[in-house]
């Protein structure tokens, strides 16, 4: 499935056979709830798709991305040719990945690993010339909600109280922002929140 959507990016944008240089990993579903009251039934479906469908998709995409570069520069380019344009891999995370929230501690609890995954391929692909950056967002209206089992009610009042919340638009907007840095600036840890919101 992931060697499919990489080489759909590849075979259909930009130059044919390039491999994608931007690679936007927004695996995620959320749960309500924190390790003594969510449903349990639902906490390795999340595991899954949270942690491992990212931890796949950096190991996809990375490989993808040092394959492009061996074969454009040879075994040892310098960092010259190898910065002569970004290659960037994005991550979103959640505020609650960094900290923990008890209405979503079992969310948060993959975000947590998901950041720790990030932070170790930053380490790795960036002395390579890829550019690996977190994003965290707090509140962001979306199907999300309803997905991950939050009352309607609740929701809606944490809009009156800290609203507006963010918009999908706003994270696509600091994408744009990170990426658009010349390809020896790095991004690496970003978090967006609504101005109001104070927790978490």
């Amino acid at each position: 499935m992931i060697a499919r959507l990489l080489d759909t990016a590849r075979d259909s944008l930009g130059e044919p056979g390039r491999e994608a240089d931007l690679i936007v990993i927004n695996a995620g579903r959320g749960l309500k709830g924190s390790v003594m009251d969510s449903d349990p039934a639902q906490w390795e479906e999340m595991v899954r798709t949270n942690l491992m469908g990212v931890a796949r998709m950096i190991r996809g995409a990375g490989n993808r991305l040092l394959a492009e570069i061996k074969r454009q520069h040879g075994d040892s380019p310098s960092a010259a040719k190898v910065l002569e344009r970004p290659r960037d891999i994005i991550v979103i995370g959640s505020i609650v990945g960094k900290h923990v929230s008890p209405f979503s501690s079992m969310y948060g609890a993959t975000k947590f690993g998901v950041h720790g995954l990030v932070e170790g391929a930053r380490r790795e692909l960036g002395p390579k010339g890829i550019r690996v950056t977190l994003i965290a967002p707090g509140f962001v209206t979306s199907e999300f909600q309803g997905v991950a089992g939050y009352d309607p009610k609740w929701y809606e009042n944490v809009v009156d109280r800290i609203g507006p919340v963010l918009a999908p638009e706003d994270v696509a907007r600091l994408i744009g922002f990170v990426v658009s840095q010349p390809p020896a600036v790095q991004i690496g840890d970003v978090i967006i929140r609504p101005v109001r919101q104070e927790y978490p």
